[in-house]
């Protein structure tokens, strides 16, 4: 049946929308699933790519589902994560927590590798503290060194995903690529997933020589999954509970999110309780406007916030959905935008801060249904 007990929890919606619930909730993916099960199991680290919400985080947590049992994992999201310092002590304590012995996680043994610092002891119910790290800058490195030397004493092989790891550029210490790269070249029992959305400085990182990472790992980029696999994977629930399921409607639908893998899941997810199901683009219509409409507050605030030329930029590609010649005098003139280098310089901006897209067609919003807002707001 579409909804099974998962860690003692009733699953009555089979298209998550957050987390990973196991392989039947999760849409093929096969290819790329079987490609880094590949490289894991014969030592290559992987440099993954794709923009948000494309389905990366759910890829790796299935992955992880995937390897045997001679694997221990860690998933690490950075996003947040602003210097050096905020990035040890997360990792330190993800490490501890996840790769100690009960003898370590009394906290003696935990010692012998941080020597520098003392981990905080957090008691917890089932007797096994969580550990934390107060790493002040000038013990960043050094902490660092302890931890991959703990990672090194393990007697098992480990699997750590980094998500979002372009934001090691951020930091505002000097070298912290070319620190990391000297540390994990030579942990040769953890095999790492370096993930990130920001595909240009991903691809600065490991794809050119002058990167600390360059040829260092397996890269691979993430598409969106093929209509076919998606529509079949969407109609086995809906059939399976006997609700109305029409390909043709699902096909307007993955054509109006381009197959982006969060945009299908939140539209059906909305659709699953519906009685009519997904038997008309009507249903897709009043799940899509919902969205949109609870977006609603925070759309406004990021297209206020916008420069005046950034906003009229922003109507036109939405108004577009693909603009491949933004600034050319076609565009100029029929959006009334501004000269051509001020609009070259305004997209430059807004990719620079995720609220535009580049691919291979054109600029595009890369929140879809801010987009939507956007157009319906210019009509």
């Amino acid at each position: 049946t579409p909804c099974a007990i998962l860690s003692g929890m009733k699953c009555v919606n089979p298209f998550v929308i957050k987390g990973y619930r196991g392989p039947e909730y999760f849409c093929d993916r096969q290819e790329e699933t079987r490609r880094l099960v590949s490289a894991i199991e014969n030592g290559r680290d992987v440099t993954l790519m794709a923009p948000r919400r494309y389905g990366k985080t759910g890829l790796v947590q299935h992955v992880f589902g995937q390897l045997d049992g001679g694997y221990r994992t860690l998933y690490l999201d950075i996003f947040n994560v602003r210097d050096l310092s905020q990035f040890v002590r997360m990792f330190a304590s993800a490490v501890t927590e996840n790769f100690s012995t009960p003898m370590e996680k009394t906290g003696r043994g935990l010692l012998n590798f941080f020597r520098g610092i003392r981990p905080t002891m957090i008691p917890q119910e089932d007797g096994f503290p969580k550990f934390s790290f107060d790493v002040i800058p000038a013990q960043a490195e050094g902490t660092l060194k302890d931890v991959f030397a703990f990672l090194k004493s393990r007697t098992f092989e480990m699997v750590i995903a980094i998500d979002e790891f372009q934001q090691v550029r951020e930091f505002p210490e000097p070298g912290v690529e070319a620190l990391l790269r000297s540390h994990i070249q030579f942990c040769t029992n953890v095999h790492f997933i370096f993930s990130g959305s920001k595909q240009h400085l991903m691809q600065e990182m490991f794809a050119t020589p002058r990167g600390p990472f360059y040829q260092s790992t397996q890269l691979m980029s993430l598409g969106t999954i093929g209509r076919e696999a998606y529509c079949d994977f969407a109609a086995r629930f809906f059939r399976s509970a006997k609700k109305p399921f029409d390909e043709k409607v699902f096909g307007g639908l993955y054509s109006r999110f381009d197959g982006v893998t969060w945009y299908l899941q939140a539209v059906l997810n909305r659709v699953w309780n519906r009685p009519e199901g997904l038997s008309s683009a009507a249903v897709v219509e009043e799940a899509a406007e919902e969205l949109v409409a609870e977006g609603e507050l925070v759309f406004h605030d990021l297209l206020t916030s916008q420069t005046a030329a950034a906003q009229k930029v922003l109507w036109a590609i939405a108004r577009e959905g693909v603009m491949e010649k933004v600034s050319s005098k076609e565009m100029l003139v029929k959006y009334d935008l501004p000269t051509g280098s001020t609009v070259r310089s305004v997209v430059a901006d807004l990719a620079m801060r995720d609220i535009l897209l580049k691919t291979d067609q054109g600029y595009r919003v890369y929140d879809r249904l801010f987009s939507e807002w956007l157009a319906r707001q210019m009509a």
